[in-house]
C-alpha cells in the first residue's frame, strides 16, 4: 500500500510542479535556474520518473508560494 501511494505522491507532484510552471509561462530551463539544478531534472520532475528531496522541494514550495503538502496532493494551496 504505501509503495502504492508514494507512486501517487510522485504523480501528483509531477502535475503540480508542470502547472504551476506552465501557469507563469515559465521554461524548464528558467525554473532549473532559480532552483539552481539541471532542466533535465526539472524534466525528469515533471515526468515523475525522479522524486525531490526535501531541499528542492521546499524551494519549489517557496518560489510558487504554495504548501509542500499542496504539492504532493494532501491540500489545496
Amino acid at each position: 500500500i504505501a509503495n502504492g501511494r508514494e507512486r501517487e505522491m510522485t504523480i501528483i507532484f509531477a502535475e503540480q510542479l508542470r502547472q504551476l510552471r506552465r501557469e507563469i509561462s515559465m521554461t524548464q530551463k528558467q525554473l532549473a535556474d532559480v532552483l539552481e539544478t539541471t532542466q533535465r531534472n526539472i524534466s525528469y520532475l515533471e515526468l515523475g520518473k525522479v522524486e525531490p528531496d526535501l531541499k528542492t522541494l521546499w524551494k519549489i514550495a517557496d518560489f510558487f508560494d504554495v504548501s509542500v503538502d499542496f504539492l504532493i496532493g494532501r491540500k489545496d494551496a
